[in-house]
């Protein structure tokens, strides 16, 4: 995609090419169908373009509830969070009231910020700028935001010292089409930040979810993590005023949070036998290494040390863990579990495991089981000793 032809796509022939592109409903996998329609009425490139975009608003629709109006390139969406989490993540800038997203790339973020305050987006490339700026206009948050062409790497085009600024980095974490895993490699590195807070402390950035904490250990950062219907999304660092604790676990739609202060490690919590229920702990919650303080909330046990699953007598209803009523446990042997869910009729199972060397497919292939019932398998240790808890089906926490 070239800015050139971007350019024209905003001009009025080019709207028309959109949304003859958009009324095929196209999809990638029939992208030559499409093109070959489009291509009778409009030039090649154009038609293109126009299809492209069509295509990629399409994948959008999962993203973002505007996603119909937007531009996009595939890359730019792949690394775009979520309008859900945007929105929650610039909540957090509400006391400022000038605002910068650094790295802005096709606007995403800049879209959530701008509805806070007055938001800048600079970028390096401009085809993504010119996107950004086209995305802003279709929402009608362009008096309220501009983007400048900009190389973070060179001093901010931003007041030095402003009392009321804040700062969003969200670096590229791919290069050549793979993800960078080491904040070392992200473009620009994480490093980068430390010359940032000498005028604004006020900084968050966007990470991994899958971010090596050990790298985190020189940045005086709260990291929370956020999930969305239960599935890890992304980590953000919050520095200066922004930050708030050491750790948070924060779940979406519903904003359930969950902080504790200390470092950065998973501590040790009591431990027994599984009880009544089992619990397993939302996957911000396991990444943020707060199973203890969760287990504190539902006055539940670990079974294993190095284990994340908990236990208790009672089912506490939480937002933070789902909870299973245990039918029975036993130290795992494949004949004793083959017998003991064949007497019960049961022919379908979902296999969970935490600390387990089995692979639940094979499992399942092996118990050879037929029936109507229906339970989930725990496969985990007690106190090191491999165990299999068989649960009822799942209640939400």
């Amino acid at each position: 995609m070239h800015l050139e032809t971007f350019r024209r796509l905003l001009e009025p022939p080019g709207q028309e090419a959109l949304r003859a592109a958009q009324s095929l409903e196209p999809r990638e996998d029939s992208f030559l169908v499409y093109y070959q329609q489009l291509a009778r009425r409009y030039d090649s490139e154009l038609s293109r373009l126009a299809l492209e975009v069509a295509i990629l608003r399409r994948e959008a629709a999962a993203k973002f509830p505007f996603a119909d109006q937007l531009y996009l390139t595939r890359e730019a969406l792949e690394q775009a969070s979520g309008w859900e989490v945007s929105t929650y993540r610039a909540g957090r800038f509400r006391p400022y009231g000038l605002l910068a997203d650094l790295g802005c790339s096709i606007g995403g973020d800049t879209l959530a910020l701008a509805g806070i305050s007055p938001t800048v987006g600079i970028d390096i490339d401009p085809l993504r700028l010119a996107m950004a700026r086209a995305n802003l206009e279709a929402l009608g948050l362009s008096r309220g935001a501009a983007v400048l062409r900009g190389d973070l790497r060179s001093p901010l085009p931003l007041p030095r010292q402003h009392p009321s600024l804040a700062l969003f980095f969200d670096p590229a974490r791919r290069a050549g089409g793979r993800r960078l895993h080491s904040v070392r490699r992200y473009q620009p590195p994480l490093e980068i930040v430390h010359s940032w807070t000498v005028d604004t402390s006020a900084l968050g950035v966007k990470v991994s979810p899958g971010v090596d904490l050990g790298e985190l250990h020189g940045y005086d950062a709260e990291v929370e993590f956020i999930s969305l219907n239960g599935e890890l999304k992304e980590a953000i660092l919050w520095f200066g005023p922004l930050k708030t604790a050491a750790r948070r676990a924060t779940l979406l739609p519903g904003g359930n949070t969950l902080a504790a202060s200390g470092d950065l490690r998973l501590e040790k919590g009591p431990l027994s036998d599984p009880g009544a229920f089992i619990y397993e702990p939302d996957a911000s919650v396991l990444r943020a290494g707060l199973v203890t303080e969760v287990g504190a909330l539902l006055g539940a046990s670990q079974l294993d040390p190095d284990i994340a699953y908990l236990t208790g007598v009672n089912n506490v209803p939480t937002p933070f863990a789902r909870a299973w009523p245990v039918e029975a446990w036993f130290p795992f042997n494949l004949k004793r579990l083959r017998v003991y869910l064949r007497e019960r009729g049961v022919g379908r199972v979902i296999v969970k495991k935490r600390g387990s060397p089995l692979q639940p497919e094979q499992l399942i292939r092996d118990l050879r089981l037929s029936g109507d019932a229906e339970r989930t398998l725990f496969l985990t240790h007690l106190r090191g000793e491999p165990i299999v808890i068989v649960a009822l089906s799942s209640e939400e926490g």
